[in-house]
């Protein structure tokens, strides 16, 4: 026992000196190496004099071998050899090196020849020069080597029991430097065991000493056999589908799986090690990423005026972020949240975008204090993402709802048509389809309101604002949605809450979300809703599970996922159309026209005028009763509403 106790004090202490080592001043590394380069040339002059070779004797023997020296040293100075940390070289130190002694090696040949030219005798014997070089490069060189093995060495013996026996999937360089990363970190995390493969042909193959091992059955197989406890990915040719199911299975043998960019600089070793991260469940989206028609997007944006409501929100702040970078003339985001539009505008000052940003605290319910603003500044585009989301509290607030996703709503389409904005984009949801709730109702009566009035301007041909609507399911990472709600669950130790098992949705990350938006109001002439092909839907249970792996633990084991119930006005699933809407495609793949029943909207606008002033009365039954007379497909799920129907 008492040894056991001592053994682990020692190794304590000196895996605290050894991590604790400094770093060589470089001025010391540069004497190293000058002393390297004399011992290198007394050994050539040993060498050459046992061979009885006969020198030249223009300069004697020190004055030549201190020219030999001092162009090495005027060298070593320009190629910076003395630079890098020993223990940390790379195959970049060696080219340095190398560069280093085969330019001085130039330099002396030309020195040579300039003294036979001018003066009749050369200074060196060339030989005596290449094997100088030959000799300067490989002690130089194995000099760094045997700092690196030496430190690893040291490293890797305290700490070996303590790191995590990893595969590299990948073969290239790529992987090769994510390797070389992993032994130089600090403190380590990972021993590299073998890399993967899909090749064939590099089965029998071997790199760093490791094995290349061919991915010719199920993952976890394999790398139970080299008894490893994690994958890291490294491989940039895997296409998203092989990379699901490879995490799946690792997932499902309790293997921790790690992703790293397409490294880029080869040269900063520690930089690559702190890149490699676990997965997040936004990196498992089964579907291609959207992709921005930038030259669209742009001229609709560059140079214009540009007015974004809800800026402080998880949608409006990323579209701020996305508009800025197509130059807008001036950019006015607006809020109620004081805080979030503060911190917003602090990030934009600091990001020294050349765009010029007024920053306004208002609530798009008060329609005198939002003239103003279109008054002042005449918005050429609008982006309107201001809007109560949340479904429960919306369920027992309808007024709230109604205020401030319908009464808001026009006012800020009335203002943009008064004040001439060419296009009005809205932020809708999968949920005003169909819905159940009120907060999707309040959602379908806006997206009505705003197509009633694109249609009455153009058949009066009084304005020509463009109004389009954007229809999008579940947003990863947004304020209050499952993702960081489950979290925090797991943070905490669990449980984590469900309202079903069987409950659906559809996800999308938040720049995919904006960049859907900026797409709409590039391609949209007026009136259309635009929905976006969201690729499967995700079942929640198994997003919580796997949420649970990525995090390191045993899902109902060590964390407990809890079924609650479904909540007022939730659905098990969602969806994209109306029971009697049709789609028509556009230019893009992913991006599809919802097409609605024609209603008449003299009467969508007259009863939205209606709608608001009952909700000025505060009675939640007439409210919600006059919205389903509005919205006939809402059915009311889960909630004390249902009477209603």
């Amino acid at each position: 026992m008492k040894n056991n106790l001592l053994n682990k004090a020692i190794e304590a202490v000196f895996n605290k000196k050894v991590n604790s080592f400094g770093y060589l001043p470089r001025w010391i590394i540069f004497s190293i190496d000058i002393g390297i380069l004399i011992f290198a040339n007394l050994l050539t002059y040993i060498m050459l004099t046992n061979l009885d070779s006969t020198f030249y004797n223009l300069l004697n023997v020190f004055e030549r071998y201190g020219l030999i020296i001092c162009v090495n040293i005027v060298f070593f100075i320009f190629f910076r050899t003395y630079a890098g940390i020993i223990r940390h070289s790379s195959f970049i130190d060696a080219v340095k090196l190398l560069f280093s002694t085969f330019t001085s090696l130039v330099a002396l040949v030309i020195i040579n020849y300039i003294s036979y030219f001018v003066s009749g005798e050369k200074i060196f014997l060339v030989p005596g020069l290449i094997l100088s070089f030959v000799l300067s490069f490989t002690f130089l060189f194995f000099f760094r080597i045997i700092v690196k093995f030496v430190f690893e060495s040291l490293i890797n013996k305290v700490d070996s029991k303590k790191l995590t026996p990893t595969v590299v999937y990948g073969s290239d360089a790529n992987a090769i430097a994510v390797a070389n990363a992993i032994k130089s970190e600090s403190p380590p995390r990972f021993k590299v065991v073998a890399f993967m493969d899909n090749s064939k042909a590099n089965k029998s193959k071997s790199i760093l000493g490791l094995p290349i091992l061919y991915n010719s059955k199920k993952i976890s197989v394999i790398m139970r056999s080299y008894r490893a406890n994690a994958l890291i990915i490294a491989e940039k040719s895997l296409s998203k589908e092989d990379k699901i199911s490879i995490i799946d299975d690792c997932l499902e043998h309790n293997i921790k799986v790690y992703t790293i960019p397409i490294i880029t600089n080869w040269e900063n070793e520690k930089e690559i090690s702190k890149q490699i991260k676990s997965f997040q469940i936004e990196d498992l989206l089964e579907r291609k990423p959207i992709v921005l028609d930038n030259k669209l997007v742009s001229s609709q944006l560059s140079g214009k005026t540009v007015l974004i409501t809800g800026a402080a929100g998880s949608i409006g702040s990323e579209i701020v972020w996305q508009v800025l970078e197509f130059s807008p003339k001036k950019l006015i985001i607006i809020d109620q949240a004081e805080t979030p539009l503060h911190h917003i505008s602090l990030e934009i000052e600091k990001s020294q975008k050349k765009v010029k940003v007024i920053t306004i605290i208002s609530d798009i319910r008060n329609k005198a204090s939002l003239e103003k603003v279109f008054e002042q500044y005449k918005p050429d585009v609008v982006f309107h993402a201001a809007a109560y989301k949340h479904v429960p509290l919306m369920e027992n607030n309808p007024c709230q709802a109604i205020y401030t996703n319908v009464l808001g709503t026009k006012n800020v389409a009335d203002l943009a048509v008064y004040y001439g904005a060419k296009k009005f984009v809205m932020v809708s949801t999968d949920k005003a389809v169909n819905p159940s709730n009120v907060m999707g109702a309040s959602k379908r009566i806006a997206e009505k309101y705003v197509q009633a009035l694109h249609y009455k301007n153009a058949t009066e041909k009084a304005h020509d604002t463009k109004f389009i609507t954007t229809r999008f399911g579940n947003v990863l990472g947004s304020n209050g949605s499952v993702v960081p709600l489950f979290k925090k669950q797991i943070e905490s130790g669990g449980p984590i809450t469900i309202t079903h098992p069987e409950i659906i949705r559809y996800f999308m990350t938040i720049p995919e979300a904006c960049q859907l938006v900026l797409e709409a109001g590039g391609m949209g002439n007026g009136g259309e809703i635009y929905i976006f092909d969201m690729g499967k839907p995700v079942k929640i249970i198994d997003l919580a599970r796997k949420m649970i792996q990525l995090a390191g633990y045993e899902p109902d084991k060590e964390i407990e996922i809890k079924v609650i119930g479904l909540r007022p006005g939730e659905k098990l699933y969602e969806e994209l159309l109306n029971d009697t809407s049709k789609t028509l495609p556009t230019h893009h793949e992913k991006i599809m026209i919802a097409q609605e029943e024609e209603a008449d909207f003299d009467k969508i606008i007259v009863n939205t005028d209606q709608l608001i002033t009952i909700a000025t009365c505060q009675n939640e039954v007439d409210i919600v009763q006059y919205m389903k007379k509005i919205v006939p497909e809402f059915k009311s799920l889960n909630s004390t509403y249902e009477m209603l129907d």
